[in-house]
């Protein structure tokens, strides 16, 4: 008797749709409100400007790095997934730990309540109405996901295309409206020496969230090209944004201006199109942190259901089941959007995930350390993507991950070791799920619902 047929994750993402989860998960908040810290820490606008230059370079030579595991491991879990076959079930983990239960879905949190706050713009509302507003954002889509793999990649892409239009806008206007005498060394007063490795942090955590992509393996159509296209053409295109837009909005606005400013983006939207600018640029802001609310539900669930396939949580046959006719991982999906409203109600999601900053630095620098595990361990396979300039690039990534934990751990030790203490709370669970379950090697397919 023939075996019976286990249900599929939907394969329904191309390149294109996942090169748009890259610059919906990584373009969020942070390119509004970063740019004055960033200021703030180099002391002045061309230092300034250089750090997001630096940012993009290192952030790039990661994904480089990581786009070649990607293609050689094309399966769901993403990083998750790299460090448990590269390293130890162990690493894997606790990295899959912080994804799936703090960062994923803290993260989701707060942008949702960001969305809520900003809307406060159009619509009066308290904070228990913020909240109420960000808890149905959240169940909206869970919901859209579910019925859908489609629903949310159709809705990242219109976000993503939606969040662009006013970051284009000022970039450009603010590019031929400006002047480029407001890009120099001059100091902006409010430093007495600049503070590079605070700039750093703020740089990279608005880079952050390329990575998710890699979860999504299982859901395209061939992951084992088109995540490297996804991964490298969105984070390329994503700093090319990025040094545009700091470089308008310092032409518009005079270094101290800019870094005194607590809202910047609004501040130079203002600037350059009156006061009807401030409205334009909160509906950008509105549909940036939509898309990454919606692009984090879908990681994070991903990183859910690998997990769950490699019996790493408790109850991982009821996390790993697929809809036999939707194709969606719907508990996985339900799974992140609980915790993320419990973030919500508690509101500690923005303490949490603030915390957690070096231990997911320790774990992205341990992922592209792995490209010289898995040229050892792999052949060589001329039709897959490989990293250019090895080893030149990984090294670039490597050093910029361990200046970046240096930093930390000199500029806030305590966040940095409470951080590694959230991470090492996971320890319990993976002896316990051991245990209790055994491990799966994990397979491309998942365990029947």
């Amino acid at each position: 008797m023939s075996e019976e047929k286990k249900p599929q994750l939907a394969k329904s993402i191309n390149a294109f749709e996942g090169m748009m989860y890259v610059i919906g998960l990584v373009i969020g908040s942070g390119v509004f409100l970063k740019p004055a810290v960033v200021l703030r820490n180099m002391d002045s606008t061309a230092a300034a400007l250089g750090m997001w230059v630096a940012g993009g370079i290192i952030t790039i030579t990661a994904a480089l790095t990581i786009a070649e595991i990607a293609a050689y491991i094309p399966k769901v879990g993403g990083l998750y997934t790299y460090l448990t076959e590269l390293y130890n079930e162990v690493t894997g983990f606790l990295f899959g730990w912080v994804g799936t239960l703090i960062n994923v879905p803290g993260s989701a949190a707060a942008v949702a309540i960001a969305c809520a706050t900003f809307s406060t713009f159009f619509v009066p509302m308290n904070g228990f109405q913020q909240k109420c507003f960000a808890v149905s954002l959240v169940v909206v889509l869970v919901a859209a996901q579910i019925l859908s793999t489609r629903n949310g990649v159709w809705l990242q892409t219109v976000a993503t295309i939606g969040k662009l239009l006013p970051i284009a806008a000022i970039a450009i206007f603010g590019l031929m409206q400006g002047t480029i005498n407001h890009i120099n060394t001059d100091s902006v007063g409010l430093l007495k020496s600049a503070a590079p490795g605070i700039a750093l942090l703020g740089v990279l955590w608005a880079y952050d969230g390329w990575l998710s992509t890699c979860t999504l393996a299982a859901d395209m159509k061939r992951p084992e090209k088109d995540i490297p296209k996804a991964i490298v053409l969105g984070i390329s295109f994503v700093m090319a944004v990025y040094v545009a837009f700091n470089a308008a909005i310092f032409f518009v606005l005079p270094g101290d201006v800019a870094a005194a400013s607590n809202k910047i983006g609004v501040d130079v939207c203002v600037q350059l199109f009156g006061t009807s600018g401030a409205a334009f640029i909160t509906i950008g802001m509105m549909l940036s942190v939509f898309g990454t609310c919606n692009a984090l539900i879908t990681c994070g669930s991903r990183y859910t259901f690998a997990m769950a396939e490699r019996k790493h949580l408790p109850a991982p046959r009821a996390l790993a089941a697929i809809h036999p006719k939707l194709g969606s991982p719907v508990n996985a999906l339900i799974f992140q959007g609980v915790i993320a409203i419990l973030y919500i109600l508690t509101g500690t999601f923005d303490s949490i995930t603030d915390l957690i900053v070096f231990a997911l630095w320790i774990f992205y620098t341990l992922g592209v350390v792995s490209i010289f595990i898995l040229r050892k361990r792999m052949p060589r396979n001329p039709n897959l993507y490989h990293v250019p300039l090895y080893p030149v690039v990984p090294v670039v990534g490597i050093l910029g991950g361990l200046y970046l934990m240096f930093a930390t751990l000199k500029d806030s030790p305590t966040s940095a070791m409470f951080g590694l203490g959230l991470t090492l709370l996971g320890l319990p669970v993976y002896y316990y799920c051991k245990n209790k379950y055994g491990f799966d090697k994990g397979n491309d397919e998942p365990m029947k619902a």
